[in-house]
């Protein structure tokens, strides 16, 4: 072991650190993740203080070689991590040194770790955050052209789990579609507000050299720079807002997971998840296991559990850097892989399922259109009331147009129906239908007329599901031309969020 006077960063201390101290302190294990983007850093930096005239322009060529050098050991895996690096700053700037001399040691002037790491911090997760916005995309185009393919098929949609009325296969599709466009959006604004230039703060005064931090700020392409140096090195708002973009992402994917692994059960049987994305049971042969499904919806904990984890941490600190803030990594690396994984892997089992329509279809009971009845009570007895008011105004001037302002005090409105009463009636044939043993569209039309007068014998075109769905023709329903607009509303938001991503 090293001792701490010849440590790179070791200060004033002297003696020897605790061996378990030492590894306790170190993050070289994870953070070796950084070494391309510190590299990037340094390189920035580098040119600044040649601007500023700490380096001179043979100086700084050979530490931009050296660091080129380093990169390409990282790139090959060549890089030999010493039981001696602390961080990645410690063991790039180790090897720089080993590889050009003491000129090296040039390159900290005026830099402070504290503004290095949320530097390397910030620029890897504007890399992440692109390729995650990518696979995010991705899903939501698979959600959005499988419902465009399967449009007409109908099912039971559900509310309390329990079977409510008759909708889209697609408009299931879109629901899950439209909630990941706002993640998408949201990771989209995240990545606007991160884009700040913490570099040139140094621990936490600022930089003494005059460093342009504009020229750092235009080699590193962040959109603007710091405006306060404790900030800058102290502030991991761009963690917490990732981490709970992240955590609300893993939700919907949790939601939909659900949806899918309860509509995959025997028990229901609308769709059968591709082999590529199950397991088998080391026990029972006949099993199918939905595994892919089941880890995404686990994932969520996991993901919360990090954001829990890096706002407790962050809710009890004085201001400028601690070094708690190293918790902050672990939880980005680990939260940037489990996206990325999920996103794929959720791709994947959208676009290779297979729905089972006649099952579907065999789940419509035609109990899902009580609600149906009801409002035919409602339709029906305004048509009755618009048909008397018609009548009785025909030796007045007044336009039929203008008989529809008349009805709710009107002649006629005593056979109007509210639909409170129309639903107390429709829950009456219900019940009606369970004491005879008999479905409700099997009602005769006498049985029907004890409830209320207004049914007819018409009343059996409301047990027809695809006139059902057809009446939801408002902004959002599930009627076909209100999912056609909802599918080219969203490929018009995807052109949209792909240019932002």
């Amino acid at each position: 072991m090293a001792a701490e006077g010849d440590k790179m960063l070791g200060g004033r201390l002297g003696g020897t650190t605790d061996p378990v101290m030492e590894m306790f302190s170190a993050s070289i294990t994870y953070d070796q993740r950084l070494s391309e983007v510190d590299i990037r850093g340094s390189m920035a930096y580098a040119k600044a203080l040649e601007k500023a005239g700490i380096l001179s322009k043979p100086e700084l060529e050979k530490i931009l070689s050296g660091l080129e050098k380093i990169s390409e050991e990282w790139s090959k895996g060549a890089f030999v991590v010493k039981q001696s690096d602390e961080d990645i700053h410690t063991a790039n700037e180790r090897r720089l040194k080993e590889l050009i001399g003491d000129i090296a040691g040039k390159l900290h002037t005026g830099r402070s770790r504290n503004d290095q790491v949320v530097t390397d911090l910030k620029l890897l997760m504007k890399n992440s955050l692109s390729v995650i916005s990518t696979h995010l995309l991705q899903l939501i185009k698979t959600l959005v052209e499988r419902a465009a393919k399967e449009i007409d098929v109908i099912l039971p949609g559900y509310t309390h789990l329990q079977k409510a009325q008759p909708v889209r296969w697609s408009q299931f599709l879109l629901s899950h579609a439209v909630a990941l466009t706002r993640d998408s959006e949201r990771l989209g604004e995240m990545k606007k507000r991160m884009n700040v230039l913490p570099l040139g703060s140094g621990a936490l005064a600022g930089n003494p050299l005059e460093i342009d931090r504009e020229l750092l700020r235009s080699e590193l392409d962040f959109a603007s720079i710091s405006l306060n140096s404790m900030d800058a090195v102290s502030e991991r708002d761009f963690v917490v807002e990732f981490l709970s973009v992240a955590t609300l992402l893993m939700i919907h994917l949790s939601k939909m997971a659900e949806d899918l692994i309860l509509y995959s059960t025997s028990e229901f049987g609308f769709l059968t998840l591709s082999d590529t994305y199950c397991t088998g049971s080391s026990l029972m042969p006949q099993k199918k296991n939905p595994d892919s499904l089941e880890l995404i919806r686990s994932k969520a904990g996991r993901v919360f559990g990090r954001l829990a984890a890096v706002v407790m941490v962050l809710k009890g600190l004085p201001s400028t850097y601690n070094k708690d803030l190293q918790e902050d990594k672990e939880a980005v690396f680990d939260v940037i892989d489990t996206l990325n994984a999920v996103l794929q892997v959720a791709t994947g089992v959208i676009s290779t399922l297979q729905i089972n329509k006649e099952n579907m279809e065999k789940a419509l009971s035609p109990e899902i259109l009580s609600s149906d009845l009801a409002l035919y009570l409602v339709r029906k007895g305004v048509m009755i009331s618009l048909g008397q008011q018609t009548r009785k105004l025909e030796t007045h001037s007044l336009h039929v147009s203008q008989v529809v302002e008349l009805l709710p005090g009107g002649l006629g409105s005593n056979l109007q129906m509210p639909f409170r009463q129309a639903h107390i009636a429709s829950r009456k044939a219900v019940h009606l239908a369970e004491s005879k043993g008999i479905p409700i569209n099997n009602l005769s039309p006498d049985d029907l007329k004890t409830i209320s007068p207004l049914f007819g014998s018409d009343v059996s075109q409301v047990f027809n599901v695809a006139n059902s769905v057809e009446q939801y023709r408002a902004m959002g329903g599930t009627a076909k031309s209100s999912v056609t607009a909802q599918i080219e509303q969203l490929r018009e938001l995807l052109k949209k969020l792909k240019e932002q991503a």
